[in-house]
């Protein structure tokens, strides 16, 4: 059946495709469903922007779906790290809860790093987190003149 898709992704949810792959007492579909998210759809997880201003960059990060308390940001080296993790705390009483047939939201960690220049400072950088983006406001780094040294001649005897 031909189905719409741009750059090899397809355009319709595969929830009917692979439904019958997912045996219900099976962890093992479940890490399959991990593996093929973060290998194969990795690069559409933090999902930039980053704007030039005069004097700073404002960066906004998509992160749907993480608390505060969940993303990680460190600078070193000039380079700025941006981590984030979630995890699942399984609950010890399934028969109340019930057992997953169909687990799409995932726990694990995803990270980018940017390079801001040694010279920003940590105190020099803003972030905001809201809606599930996260908003950065990185100064620009001045650029360091080449500091010419004075010439010194040394006199020739003769």
């Amino acid at each position: 059946m031909m189905t719409p898709a741009i750059f090899g992704e397809n355009l319709f949810d595969n929830f009917f495709d692979d439904f019958f792959t997912f045996p219900v007492f099976d962890d093992k579909a479940i890490q399959n469903a991990q593996r093929k998210l973060y290998g194969r759809h990795g690069a559409n997880m933090m999902k930039t922007d980053v704007q030039e201003h005069r004097d700073h960059y404002e960066v906004d990060i998509d992160l749907p779906g993480f608390k505060k308390e969940e993303l990680s940001l460190e600078l070193k080296d000039g380079y700025l790290a941006i981590s984030a993790a979630k995890g699942f705390s399984k609950d010890e009483k399934e028969e109340e809860t019930g057992r997953f047939v169909r687990q799409e939201r995932y726990a694990g960690s995803m990270s980018r790093t940017f390079y801001v220049g040694e010279d920003v400072k940590q105190e020099d950088i803003h972030a905001k987190y809201e809606s599930g983006v996260l908003k950065l406001s990185i100064p620009k780094v001045q650029e360091k003149k080449p500091e010419f040294e004075e010439k010194k001649y040394i006199a020739i005897e003769g």
